[in-house]
Parts: C-alpha cells; sequence; structure tokens
C-alpha cells in the first residue's frame, strides 16, 4: 500500500486506479475520443498526464503546452516536453505572448488582473482544442488548491473533469513518484506561472505541507479550528484563503424567483 502522508491508512495506489476508471468512465459517457490539458511541467499536470495515459491509452492523449516565453523559465518549458515525451503523448506547443500581448495593446496594465487573463487564455486554448478533437478537458488542480481557492476561475478551473480533486498536494507528490514522474519535477516548488517569479507557497504565505493536514481535518474530519492544536495564525490564514474563495467553488448565484 502506498500510504497517504495526509490521511493515515489512505491508499493512493486505490485511489489511482479509481482516478483511472474515472477518467476512462467520463471519456466514454461523453463519446468523446479523449482528453487534452495542459503540461506546465509541474507536479499536478505531471500526474494528471500519467493517469490520462494509463487510462486511455497514449494515443488518446493530447498535451498543449502554452508558455509565456517572457516569464516561463526554460526549464519549466524542457519538463513539459520531457513528460510529454516520457509518457508517450503527442504535445503541441502554443506561445500565449502574442496574444496576451494583443490583448494588452487595449488594456490598462495590472499585475494580478494579467496573471488572470493568462490562464484564461489557456483555459481557451485548451476547449479549442477540444472542439476541434472531440476530447474533453482534464483539469490538472488538486485539493488543497481547490479548498484554498488557489486557482484561477475560468482559467485553470474551467475544465470538464478534475481527475486529481481528490488529492492534496503532498498526496499529488507521492503518487506521482510512485508512477515515474521525475524526482526534481515531483518535488519542485509550485507555481501557476502567471507573473514573473510567481511561487505559489510564497503567495500563499504558508506551505503545503503544513497546510495540507490542517486542510484534511478541517475539512474532511469536521474538526473545530479552535481545536486542533494548531498554530493559530496558520489556521486563520489558511481559513482566511478558504473563505474568500468561496465563490470560485459555488456555482453562479441566481435570484430566487
Amino acid at each position: 500500500m502506498l500510504e497517504s502522508p495526509v490521511r493515515p491508512g489512505y491508499d493512493l495506489e486505490k485511489v489511482e486506479e479509481d482516478v483511472e476508471e474515472f477518467i476512462l468512465e467520463k471519456v466514454e459517457e461523453a463519446g468523446a475520443t479523449g482528453v487534452v490539458l495542459g503540461v506546465s511541467g509541474g507536479v499536478d499536470s505531471a500526474l494528471t498526464l500519467a493517469l490520462s495515459a494509463r487510462a486511455l491509452g497514449r494515443e488518446r492523449v493530447l498535451a498543449l503546452i502554452m508558455p509565456d516565453t517572457r516569464i516561463t523559465p526554460a526549464d519549466d518549458l524542457e519538463d513539459a516536453r520531457s513528460l510529454c515525451d516520457l509518457f508517450g503523448v503527442e504535445r503541441r506547443e502554443i506561445d500565449i505572448a502574442p496574444i496576451h500581448e494583443e490583448y494588452m495593446r487595449h488594456l490598462s496594465s495590472e499585475t494580478f488582473a494579467e496573471g488572470n487573463l493568462r490562464a484564461r487564455i489557456r483555459m481557451s486554448l485548451l476547449y479549442y482544442h477540444a472542439n476541434m478533437e472531440n476530447k474533453i478537458v482534464a483539469g490538472t488542480g488538486d485539493r488543497s488548491e481547490y479548498l484554498l481557492g488557489y486557482f484561477t476561475k475560468y482559467g485553470d478551473g474551467g475544465v470538464d473533469i478534475a481527475p486529481i480533486l481528490i488529492l492534496y498536494k503532498t498526496e499529488v507528490r507521492l503518487l506521482a513518484k510512485h508512477l515515474g514522474v521525475p524526482v526534481r519535477i515531483a518535488d519542485k516548488r509550485s507555481s501557476p506561472r502567471l507573473w514573473p517569479g510567481h511561487d505559489a507557497e510564497k503567495e500563499l504565505g504558508f506551505t503545503y505541507d503544513r497546510a495540507d493536514k490542517i486542510l484534511h481535518r478541517i475539512f474532511d474530519l469536521n474538526e473545530p479550528a479552535e481545536m486542533l492544536g494548531e498554530d493559530p495564525q496558520l489556521v486563520d490564514a489558511i481559513l482566511r484563503w478558504h473563505n474568500a474563495t468561496h465563490h470560485k467553488r459555488a456555482p453562479p448565484a441566481v435570484p430566487q424567483g
């Protein structure tokens, strides 16, 4: 058994089998030819790529590599290419810099808004290819990011299926290594690369290693936050991220009729 570092007794090998069955089932339900996903060179997309290739066969998986070459580190690009080659899937590269630049010819500059724009450009490209090839879009977000709201609404949050949304970041790293993702990629610091120098844990203000067990205890085990015996400032910071991003996890608001 490959035991979760967050949830004692939680068998990640069983989860792997369940997720692969889920991917195949959802593709067949949709009458689709396979999945398309964005591959960034990070651990989440690496694991989603591995699971998709195992579930469907490599010929039914299309990977889009979508750097903004002005800010995406060269090693991320090389890691994304190497992952596609490792799992034997078709890869296509699209530099989103010219697309982003065209938008900004008509818009005023603001770092955070531009970062979210990059995520939404990538989402649009994924759906363009999905429409062209009768595929569905496989998201690459994990449970830690979901509960913290650390994703772009209608950007990386705009997907058809979310295969690894049941796994915390620390579980993603462990399962990725188990499935053959190189350690340097599995352990790489997380970053959406939405602006220069973007680092997930710096923006959050805490590490996933510290956050995951607290998220599990609060949202899976329903333990009261004040009874956790953890650093109150850390717990408060985690809950602030969760509470401030409720709208990202909720369906659009509709007036009562």
